[in-house]
């Protein structure tokens, strides 16, 4: 049995009649009901001073432990979760989709605002071009059909952080139908539907104080300085089955639309936001459940742990007999507290009202267009990811070197300076990726230029410096110390390795002159003392001998009979 305490905070400013308190009341009871879903009894009372505008404080005090929630993976034979998702990419324009202000992000709030993107009467919207090519370069990319005629509407509904109190957007009209992706999870290669990419203009923010989200907040701001800027539109097939599905869909989406430099993909600035609609079903059944959307995910990993957790939550009302309580809303998913709660219960269509929009033409996009935004597309990281195994690169490696752009194309400077491929991935996997990520920044950014680390390859690989030498090294390099070259820095340093057989077999000979306590101990068996000549005479060159030369020379000297 649950206890629950309601206190309801009255009003400053009116006084409602009783039978109002006691609505907010049931209200009140009634959710609280719905998120235990187990008998309540209920203690508190209500004055005649109480509005029932008020928002009731609930508190829960559990007496008896709940039985432990069955898990998606133990559900997982008897239901199958039905995915798609909602993504909005912020295209990387210098203005807003339909007038000149600046297309930024942050800033002074309020300050990159004009009439236009306000909505002022009289103002009338213009088309930005640089928005029409973007968003036909990516549906190319995703293999859209791209419509030579479309048009756009105004969606009706009314948010603080919207000032015209409608939308421009694209209804039964889209610019980009009928795409796929392919996308890699695990082991396993994917094709996910597109159902759609269509082009729409962006709210403005909503800043909440006291809480960093409307719960808990005394009261919000609004700044519109993102209001109008331009957004496309990506909805998926509901092709998806399990969290793991959705967050690889969603991080090649994001490689897409960063490498064909479209947007910038920074999800923690809002430009890319992902919606998921989540529903389950009985396997074998053809019939969809009822579809919940689940916003507020700031990462992919977030996005997975936020549908595995909705998914179990579906199942467990299913299996409860609670069904009726899965509803069509939309949730938010709360980092903090690794759950789901109910926002708003979802509108339907119908309530946006959709008309075609009267001040901006239709939309016509020509065949000689479209060849000539084609010839304009670059690598895709499928593109990357393809040559970088005909290089004969593990997979793991592909992987990392593709996900991100700046690394793809510093990887492929080194190549094309002459390095090659699996020492040169190493290094930037390694050493490079570590310090890039210690300093913030990418490797596009780097004072180590790639003919520099290309340079370094070759050094080690004809033997001209050792690896702990490139290791040595590799610090001054990324401080921009080599700019007249590498073998030239190395030179005068005097670094570079000692090849020559007589020199080791001097150096090798006055290591074990110097041991032969160790020598002998060596040669009656304990045969580990060879890691400890090797260290002398490392340490007698100073790291500068030839590791494969002074091994065949060591060993045949600590051998000798």
């Amino acid at each position: 049995m649950n206890n629950a305490v309601l206190n309801v905070t009255p009003c400053t400013f009116c006084a409602s009649s009783r039978k109002a308190a006691v609505a907010t009341y049931s209200r009140a009871i009634s959710g609280l009901r719905l998120a235990l879903g187990s008998p309540l009894t209920l203690s508190g009372s209500i004055s005649r001073s109480h509005c029932f505008r008020a928002f009731p404080t609930l508190r829960c005090d559990s007496t008896a432990a709940a039985a432990p929630a069955k898990t998606v993976s133990q559900q997982a034979s008897k239901y199958e979760a039905v995915i798609g998702i909602e993504t909005h990419v912020q295209l990387k324009t210098h203005t807003k989709a339909f007038c000149s202000c600046k297309s930024l992000y942050g800033g002074e709030p309020n300050t990159r605002v004009c009439p236009v993107c306000l909505g002022h009467p009289g103002t009338l919207p213009v088309l930005s071009k640089e928005v029409v090519r973007q968003a036909v370069l990516a549906g190319l990319a995703l293999q859209c059909k791209i419509a030579p005629h479309s048009k756009f509407d105004r969606k009706q509904y009314f948010y603080p952080d919207l000032p015209k109190g409608y939308q421009i957007s694209q209804y039964d009209v889209p610019l980009c139908t009928a795409g796929k992706l392919e996308v890699q999870v695990g082991k396993d290669v994917k094709t996910f539907g597109i159902t759609r990419a269509h082009l729409e203009e962006d709210a403005g923010k909503l800043n909440h104080s006291g809480s960093d989200q409307l719960t808990g907040s005394t009261y919000s701001l609004v700044d519109y300085n993102r209001a109008g800027q331009a957004l496309l539109e990506i909805v998926s097939e509901p092709d998806m089955r399990s969290g793991p599905d959705a967050a690889a869909y969603g991080a090649e989406l994001r490689r897409i639309m960063v490498f064909l430099g479209v947007s910038d993909g920074e999800m923690s600035e809002g430009s890319m936001r992902c919606d998921v609609n989540v529903s389950v079903r009985p396997q074998g059944q053809e019939e969809l459940g009822t579809k919940v959307e689940v916003k507020n995910m700031n990462s992919f990993s977030a996005m997975q742990k936020a549908i595995d957790f909705e998914i179990d939550r579906q199942v467990n009302l299913i299996e409860d007999s609670r069904s009726e309580q899965v509803v069509q809303e939309t949730r938010l998913w709360d980092e903090g507290k690794q759950v789901t709660m109910s926002m708003r219960k979802k509108e339907g269509l119908a309530d946006y009202r959709y008309f075609p929009e009267p001040d901006l033409p239709p939309l016509e996009v020509s065949t000689a267009y479209l060849q000539d935004v084609q010839a304009t597309m670059p690598d895709l990281p499928a593109n990357f990811r393809r040559r970088y195994r005909q290089l004969g690169l593990p997979a793991a490696d592909v992987l990392v070197l593709a996900d991100e752009l700046p690394t793809a194309q510093y990887f492929d400077s080194v190549l094309a300076a002459g390095a090659a491929a699996k020492p040169a991935a190493n290094w930037i996997m390694g050493d490079i990726m570590a310090f890039c990520k210690e300093s913030r920044v990418n490797m596009g950014e780097l004072q180590l230029k790639a003919p520099q680390l290309a340079e370094m390859v070759s050094l080690i690989e004809d033997g001209t410096i050792s690896g702990k030498i490139g290791k040595q090294i590799l610090p001054d390099l990324l401080q921009g110390k080599a700019s007249k070259g590498v073998k030239k820095y190395v030179d005068q340093k005097g670094l570079i390795q000692v090849s020559d057989p007589a020199q080791i077999e001097a150096i090798v000979d006055a290591v074990i002159a110097a041991n032969q306590k160790q020598l002998e101990q060596y040669r009656a068996g304990k045969t580990k003392l060879q890691g400890h000549f090797v260290g002398q005479v490392m340490k007698e060159s100073k790291g500068r001998v030839n590791p494969g030369v002074m091994n065949n020379i060591l060993m045949q000297k600590l051998n000798a009979k």
